[in-house]
């Protein structure tokens, strides 16, 4: 495992403190489960835009119709 050490400004940190004790999980967890979701999201797009790229317009809307779902 890694340490990944960042710097956020006081009240974004603070804030992370307050949603991860309402959701009853670490702050370590909660940047954890934030992390894995943008890199849902961003494998998603490339995706969708590679199947764009490749002229699969179908596949495509069915990928964004996925998203959507996702809530993405």
């Amino acid at each position: 495992m890694t340490i990944f050490s960042i710097r956020l400004p006081e009240d974004i940190a603070g804030d992370l403190k307050k949603v991860a004790q309402q959701r009853g999980i670490s702050v370590n967890k909660l940047t954890n489960e934030l992390y894995a979701q943008l890199l849902a999201e961003e494998a998603a797009k490339q995706q969708f835009l590679a199947a764009q790229l490749r002229g699969d317009p179908k596949k495509a809307l069915r990928m964004l119709d996925e998203l959507d779902a996702m809530g993405i």
